[in-house]
């Protein structure tokens, strides 16, 4: 069985949905929550068989308000892509892997937005990205993805949704396992939010379905580039 090291920026985001595709395929996984234990961040050692890289709600990289441990976790995320190991960013957590595979991250307001995503290419995840998608973001600042990653999928804008680096780390800049209850908490956790969060809290409900339909050929293609059963 393997093991990932799953880093936590805030209370509220979670692994969410992807955690039951992860048990499912017997793929452990272990919280670090720097927030909760003075800022401390896993050592390369603690990278067990990979490492996850979740969202920070306000929390970004691109200066305006940076997560406070973004100086180690960009280090981390270099150490596991020179052992080779599978990274997976989401939110922050992609702004991140794009800044240690090379790229950087622009600044950008707090949004919440509930769209949807398109592939950019048939064989996009081993071939199991579905051409359309949800998109729900809730973050601060975006990924800008080195000239060497591959963008699997763009939003309503053309901005990267999904990127490639290498052959095994992934970023989305949306959380593909999200939940309305997870957006519910970043809203009360932190004292600043989104104006007027209603209307897409009530839309991401009716999609959340749609979500979890997406989610298991995504998930399958994430376990299949990451190698995460191998």
């Amino acid at each position: 069985m393997k093991t990932l090291a799953v880093v936590q920026h805030t209370s509220a985001e979670y692994l969410g949905l992807l955690e039951d595709h992860l048990e499912g395929r017997r793929i452990r996984f272990r919280y670090a929550r720097p927030f909760a234990t003075g800022g401390r961040v896993p050592g390369p050692d603690g990278l067990h068989d990979g490492l996850v890289l979740l969202g920070g709600g306000p929390w970004g990289s691109a200066g305006v308000r940076n997560v406070p441990t973004l100086a180690q976790e960009v280090a981390l995320t270099q150490a596991a892509l020179d052992k080779g190991l599978p990274v997976l960013g989401i939110g922050l957590g992609a702004q991140i892997l794009a800044i240690a595979a090379g790229g950087g991250s622009s600044p950008s307001p707090l949004e919440f937005s509930v769209s949807e995503a398109e592939r950019t290419a048939t064989d996009a995840l081993a071939g199991y990205l579905p051409q359309r998608f949800p998109l729900v973001v809730y973050g601060r600042d975006r990924p800008e993805p080195p000239q060497t990653a591959r963008i699997l999928a763009r939003d309503r804008e053309g901005r990267p949704a999904v990127f490639q680096v290498g052959t095994n780390a992934l970023g989305f800049t949306g959380h593909p396992g999200t939940k309305a209850a997870i957006v519910e908490d970043l809203i009360m956790e932190f004292d600043e939010g989104p104006a007027d969060p209603a209307a897409n809290l009530a839309r991401l409900r009716t999609l959340q379905r749609s979500i979890e339909d997406a989610l298991v050929p995504i998930m399958t293609g994430v376990v299949r580039v990451l190698a995460l059963m191998d």
